[in-house]
């Protein structure tokens, strides 16, 4: 009879190895993973954000000058709002909205916050310090009648 030299089939170091780089392989694709859909979330509430500014500037400019001039002539306070976005009764944003006239010219500053920042009381502390309190979105405009 003749005997084989070698061996068929892989050795158990052999086996050990491949589980090892397959596993590697597994944990930097689930790592990878993990970061689109932490950065998939944040660009959500990037947009959600400037979705709601860009609404209360439309919504502004539907506005006539009698309009306009008496919704500056309110406080900040009464222009700071509490957002429950997809109505599931957690409440997800925070826009407040500057205003300042100049004859019939409006300079409008819309801020939103994420709802971390919900728990700060003045709409002023707020806008204040933008580098301790940055907004998810800030846009500014100017309307004109």
């Amino acid at each position: 009879m003749k005997k084989h030299e070698h061996g068929r089939g892989f050795s158990l170091i052999e086996v050990l190895v491949g589980l090892f780089l397959v596993g590697v392989a597994v944990i930097g694709l689930a790592q990878i993973f993990l970061v689109a859909v932490t950065n998939n979330l944040r660009a959500d509430r990037v947009a959600n954000a400037t979705f709601l500014a860009q609404q209360q500037i439309d919504w502004l400019r539907g506005f006539t000058l009698d309009e306009l001039t008496a919704y500056a002539g309110t406080s900040l306070e009464s222009r700071d709002e509490i957002i429950d976005l997809n109505l599931d009764g957690t409440n997800d944003f925070r826009r407040i909205t500057e205003f300042h006239s100049i004859g019939d010219t409006f300079q409008v500053i819309i801020h939103v916050y994420s709802a971390e920042k919900l728990g700060i009381s003045s709409p002023a502390a707020l806008l204040a310090d933008p580098d301790q309190y940055p907004a998810r979105a800030l846009i500014s405009t100017l309307i004109t009648r």
